[in-house]
């Protein structure tokens, strides 16, 4: 897969609309989750445990889409193979009292990963230019800066979001976003088979059903927020979402991508640590 035509880096805009949620690898389902994502899911897993054993790097993961695209899915089918120790999962729900006190990027200080670590949101600080443009919230007076109206306030808090990334970024947490492009018919049915299903209907909010009368509205915010935060060190992946394990792929290969860049190495022994393991191994051998 060339991943470039999925990356988004800033370098051009793009028309929501005229991205496709399907390239028709539904057939090939099967074949993709028994065949191509078994040594994907191996390959992850070993850069992870570099990763993790170096402790330079951190990489924090972004999954952003309406309900029913399969955030919590990759979530299940491939982050939860990874080294548990590794590894830590926040979901951002409605800010609380104690939340909303703060500044909107507060809460995300407990979510970062540590440097070794990969740290996953499920929704994230981008739900904070998300939510309040679709339902024409009114922010609270202390979200508004001195010469801020409703209007300015989204391209300021685009900014200070890709310079939260940039500092990120410059401290070796390296954040990676995933948008799942999901067409409308798609959600309908996932929707409805939930519902249908005593097994998957703990998977359903009636709330899903009604932010569809926003779909609309979410393209518009969500085409946005892509061209207005996608950057070089903290590029936006825009996934066919309609292709469910297809997607699952292209998060696999993404992950093995950034990592593979970032070159870990399970740390070496050397000078004096190395001779005394030397010493404990003839130890050992010789009892």
């Amino acid at each position: 897969m060339n991943l470039d035509d999925y990356r988004l880096t800033g370098n051009r805009k793009i028309d929501l609309g005229e991205i496709p949620t399907t390239e028709g690898k539904t057939d090939e389902n099967e074949k993709i989750r028994d065949e191509v994502i078994p040594p994907l899911v191996d390959r992850l897993q070993l850069l992870h445990q570099k990763l993790n054993a170096e402790e330079k790097h951190g990489i924090l993961v972004v999954l952003q889409a309406l309900d029913a695209a399969g955030k919590d899915e990759s979530i299940s089918y491939i982050f939860s193979n990874l080294n548990a120790q590794g590894l830590k999962v926040t979901t951002f729900g409605k800010p609380t009292e104690v939340e909303q006190k703060h500044d909107y990027l507060w809460r995300m200080m407990p979510a970062l990963p540590a440097r070794g670590e990969i740290g996953i949101l499920n929704r994230s600080h981008y739900e904070e230019v998300i939510a309040p443009r679709v339902h024409d919230n009114v922010l609270l007076d202390g979200d508004y800066p001195a010469g801020v109206d409703e209007e300015s306030i989204w391209p300021m808090r685009y900014k200070q979001i890709k310079n939260y990334e940039k500092y990120l970024h410059d401290n070796n947490i390296h954040v990676v976003k995933f948008f799942f492009h999901m067409s409308k018919d798609e959600q309908k049915r996932r929707l409805v088979e939930r519902m249908k299903d005593p097994d998957k209907q703990h998977e359903f909010s009636f709330s899903d059903v009604e932010e569809r009368e926003y779909w609309d509205k979410y393209q518009e915010v969500f085409e946005d927020m892509l061209n207005e935060t996608s950057t070089e060190y903290s590029p936006w992946y825009v996934l066919p979402a309609d292709d469910e394990w297809h997607t699952r792929r292209l998060v696999n290969e993404a992950m093995i991508d950034l990592m593979e860049k970032l070159d870990p190495k399970f740390p070496e022994m050397t000078g004096e640590d190395k001779k005394k393991l030397e010493e404990y191994i003839e130890k050992l051998e010789n009892e």
